[in-house]
């Protein structure tokens, strides 16, 4: 059991992450779907990660296959892509990546692969890196733009909580396994301690993946990370038929389902993605803008384009929040 206190400081900066973070979601699917009780109740994408078992082999047996992982394989930064995310692994201080190793392969049996990895080898790490981009391709790409959307209509119903409840009902509310007893937030994880927040809040992030247990990483002059279990977010049954397509057109359509893919969104990428001119691509997001289906702003010599709620419950096909994402 965690217990975290957390002062005035803390409660005034409670957010959710803006986004599925792509190379720590691979991570966690990498162990939570070895487990055969939660692949069960993930039967597609545990297929996928059994087809991809050879190329990935370097996943299972670097990583241990249910509890606690290092924190430095789930980092804050790198969010827009899996090159990033890998880019900021590879950033991880030598002598960070020791330490942690050592505590997470402290019950497992000793390797030549583990024991170089402990002493953070290039040419491990790169084996690690390889397989994680691999199983990000090969499993989570295909459905990625499903689990965007789990997030983000998860934190949209989260946010229409904290609007009536407060901060109370917010807490209250997350998960089973966490507890909100005022100023402590008690946390049944992998792990047991006694900490207390730093005055730089809370980042909550609703985890497909996070596995049987919340996941609590406390870095240092940064929020306290909590990331809990949630249900992806299923799909309806796929017709003939798309209707949003019918609704909104079939090219305007392929802009508002690209923005729900991981990645910055100009409009210069939006027209490559979709197959169409940059100012047929404008003209869509201006469309989709005005509809309230999208926000954009200028960043630089570009405009960036991003889902609003709106456009998020459009694309999960349900204006209501989805009770599957409650668990």
């Amino acid at each position: 059991m965690i217990t975290l206190r957390l002062g005035p400081a803390d409660l005034a900066r409670i957010r959710f992450g803006s986004r599925p973070h792509p190379v720590g979601t691979a991570i966690l699917a990498s162990q939570t779907l070895r487990d055969p009780a939660l692949a069960a109740r993930m039967p597609d994408l545990a297929a996928r990660a059994q087809a991809a078992s050879a190329s990935t082999a370097a996943l299972r047996h670097l990583l241990p296959a249910r509890g606690l992982l290092p924190d430095f394989l789930t980092p804050y930064s790198g969010i827009d892509s899996v090159a990033a995310g890998i880019e900021s692994i590879r950033a991880t201080p030598r002598r960070r990546i020791t330490a942690e190793l050592t505590e997470t392969y402290a019950n497992l049996p000793p390797s030549l692969w583990r024991r170089r990895l402990v002493a953070a080898d290039p040419e491990v790490l790169d084996l690690l890196m390889a397989a994680v981009h691999r199983y990000f391709d090969e499993v989570l790409a295909p459905v990625w733009s499903q689990l965007t959307l789990t997030h983000r209509s998860h934190v949209e119903h989260r946010a229409r909580t904290y609007a009536r409840c407060g901060v109370d009902g917010l807490l209250s509310e997350l998960h089973p396994a966490i507890r909100w007893r005022p100023p402590i937030l008690e946390i049944d994880s992998w792990w047991s301690a006694e900490l207390s927040g730093n005055g730089e809040g809370l980042l909550l992030i609703p985890g497909p993946f996070a596995g049987l247990r919340p996941r609590v990483l406390v870095p240092a002059g940064g929020p306290v990370l909590l990331v809990y279990p949630v249900q992806i977010l299923t799909k309806r049954a796929s017709t003939s038929i798309d209707p949003l397509a019918q609704l909104l057109g079939g090219t305007r359509a392929a802009v508002l389902r690209q923005l729900a893919e991981p990645g910055r969104h100009t409009t210069t990428e939006l027209s490559r993605r979709v197959g169409v001119s940059i100012s047929s691509a404008s003209e869509h997001a201006a469309a989709l803008r005005a509809a309230g289906l999208i926000d954009s702003e200028r960043s630089g010599g570009a405009k960036v384009h991003w889902l609003t709620p709106l456009g998020v419950h459009l694309l999960a096909g349900d204006v209501r929040p989805p009770t599957g994402l409650l668990g």
